[in-house]
């Protein structure tokens, strides 16, 4: 085992850069042509190889709009289930779709592959650009799975600002809360691509902003693989996981 990994115990996964929003708060721009989508075998046969050496707790597949990928999406899952990973997430915006037959049969499917956590990108960004019946259509599917569901909105300078963005959020969250769904913590919005772009007037550009995904490079809880395999400097097209983790100095 790696020493610089010696902590590790979670797998992310950008599933693909592919997404069906156009946010103004999105970190990676505008997603246009962009196309990069992981190989299914070759992220779930790295979700085995890691779990078989590390302790790991928790896998979560996003995007982009993972769900454009939903066989990469349930090959990761499934894997992880095989390897007994306890947490198994799933970060969407909920429109992949207009087909209703179709959102059920991925909302099942998510089911028997075995993820146990969907968390759903609703504010006033994605609602900007998404329909937002055919999000409400999927957490649906989703609540008749039994698969837990919580809402995951993105929050300009605090949950608590009063800002125009922030208060066309709450309002969204209420039609998911009166179906029963609840509210995650969701996340602030960090001042790169798109928000500094678009929202560049909330931020105080004379303070330095740390990205809550930053880690330690020494002790690493975390991996997180692009849609392109990039990994730590290296990519899984091109070198097996096992070696990459192995030869892994901060």
């Amino acid at each position: 085992m790696n020493k610089y990994l010696q902590n590790l115990s979670r797998i992310e996964f950008v599933v693909t850069t592919a997404c069906t929003g156009r946010c103004k708060h999105c970190s990676q721009g505008d997603h246009t042509d962009c196309t990069d989508n992981i190989d299914k075998n070759t992220a779930a046969d790295t979700v085995r190889k890691i779990a078989e050496e590390y302790n790991i707790t928790s896998v979560m597949t996003f995007g982009g709009e993972p769900l454009l990928c939903p066989d990469t999406v349930c090959e990761i899952h499934k894997a992880a289930k095989e390897m007994k990973i306890p947490e198994r997430q799933l970060i969407t915006n909920g429109y992949f779709s207009k087909n209703t037959v179709k959102i059920n049969r991925l909302a099942r499917r998510l089911k028997e592959s075995g993820v146990n956590e969907i968390l759903l990108s609703v504010d006033a960004f994605h609602q900007d650009t998404i329909p937002t019946e055919y999000v409400e259509e999927f957490a649906k599917a989703v609540l008749r799975e039994g698969i837990p569901i919580k809402t995951q909105p993105a929050w300009l300078v605090s949950p608590y600002e009063d800002n125009m963005y922030n208060i066309k959020t709450r309002i969204y969250l209420l039609s998911f809360e009166e179906m029963g769904i609840e509210q995650n913590e969701g996340n602030i919005i960090f001042p790169a691509g798109n928000a500094l772009k678009y929202l560049g007037e909330y931020f105080d550009m004379s303070k330095e902003y740390k990205s809550p995904y930053k880690e330690d490079p020494a002790d690493l809880r975390a991996l997180c693989f692009s849609a392109n395999g990039d990994i730590l400097g290296e990519n899984v097209y091109e070198k097996d996981i096992a070696e990459i983790l192995a030869e892994y100095k901060p």
